[in-house]
């Protein structure tokens, strides 16, 4: 069977799971837009917790100053966010590179802004972990908007898992 993702027929064998493509939708329904818009809370909040574990592992256990100890658990929570929310939130048969690359550009952009207001701001005598706080917030909000209107904004709901289609299959 030839490879195409725009038809809800062809299978995809990923690590054990069959994954049904289908075409997506042209507009998401308000419910589906809060939907993801929780599922998204829900990841950013544990991707938060990763960087914090991570921040607070280099800045107290190994006293690096603030900008590398965020700029390593920045990266670390960016991958695991990206992984779950395409998997998961958005759905998405986007290719990995592809969207990968979009979002690099985004943080090309956020990365250093984020780290010069953060050392300034810890520099003239702010908490690190309140600084830290505000710009995840900043990232959580202004990611979310990205993600959903630049990345992902064709490919949403383009995966659906093998239970999915049979419970669709059986309603027709």
């Amino acid at each position: 069977m030839e490879a195409n993702n725009n038809t809800d027929t062809d299978l995809q064998a990923n690590n054990c799971t069959i994954e049904v493509l289908q075409t997506p939708k042209k507009k998401l329904t308000k419910k589906e837009e809060v939907i993801k818009f929780f599922c998204f809370v829900g990841f950013s909040i544990s991707a938060g917790i990763v960087q914090v574990i991570t921040f607070s592992i280099f800045f107290y256990l190994f006293n690096l100053v603030y900008w590398p100890s965020y700029l390593i658990a920045l990266f670390a929570s960016v991958v695991y966010n990206f992984t779950l929310n395409r998997k998961f939130t958005f759905k998405s048969t986007n290719n990995i590179p592809v969207a990968m690359g979009l979002i690099l550009l985004y943080y090309a952009v956020f990365t250093p802004l984020s780290t010069w207001w953060g050392d300034v701001l810890t520099n003239i005598g702010w908490n690190e972990v309140l600084v830290l706080f505000g710009t995840m917030v900043i990232n959580f909000v202004t990611e979310y908007l990205f993600d959903r209107f630049v990345v992902f904004r064709k490919t949403i709901n383009t995966r659906l898992n093998s239970f999915n289609k049979i419970q669709e299959d059986e309603k027709q």
